[in-house]
């Protein structure tokens, strides 16, 4: 884990963040810098730097970051959402640790950015 990692320090609980899902593999939390009424972020707790880290051994981890954000939609009662998953600067990823974006409490447009 890199010392300077926020969402490591997130997802180990140093940072006093209240999770609105917590297990061994992942944690999710709003985010605070809201895109949405709705803004959640799924955050491994292992620490990857970007989507395209995740190997053919991480798709346990991939899909398990999916079936959270969806878990956490029904908790959070949207009919409608959006995932989102930015890989690299130049797709708006701005915390290099892997995190996937549920959006949702408005209509959304396409295309997105």
């Amino acid at each position: 884990m890199p010392e300077d990692c926020l969402f490591c320090r997130i997802a180990g609980g140093q940072m006093g963040t209240e999770f609105l899902h917590e297990d061994d593999r992942v944690v999710a939390f709003n985010d605070i810098n809201p895109q949405a009424p709705t803004h959640v972020l799924v955050v491994p707790r292992r620490h990857l730097d970007r989507i395209s880290d995740l190997e053919a051994s991480d798709e346990a981890l991939a899909g398990h970051l999916v079936t959270v954000a969806n878990a956490v939609a029904k908790k959070l009662a949207l009919s409608s959402y959006r995932l989102v998953l930015n890989c690299g600067a130049d797709a708006g990823q701005s915390v290099f640790h892997i995190h996937l974006h549920l959006l949702g409490g408005r209509p959304m447009r396409w295309p997105p950015g």
